[in-house]
């Protein structure tokens, strides 16, 4: 699915089977830069229950080390695919 926005937060939330493999995530998306500064709600929350990993295609992120959050400015659209093996795909169009 592909979604326009300004920005993104991506992140890995608590597992509720400690015996699980695989993690819960989320994407936030919001219409502006640098979200995690401004203290204001997202405007859209994606979440999945089961990730394995996340494959990041062509985009410039930032990682914040104090949450383990990986930030994406600059936007135009984010696209977001599941797979079958329990894998994200995720690209956008992004202004360099």
């Amino acid at each position: 699915m592909e979604y326009k926005t300004k920005s993104a937060i991506i992140g890995r939330k608590k597992r509720i089977n400690q015996e699980d493999t695989k993690h819960p995530c989320f994407i936030s998306l919001f219409s502006m830069n640098d979200p995690h500064k401004s203290g204001k709600v997202p405007d859209k929350i994606i979440e999945f229950d089961l990730i394995d990993r996340m494959d990041i295609y062509d985009l410039d992120i930032s990682y914040l080390l104090s949450g383990n959050d990986l930030v994406i400015n600059n936007l135009e659209s984010l696209k977001v695919e599941q797979d079958d093996n329990f894998r994200l795909h995720i690209s956008g169009k992004q202004k360099k």
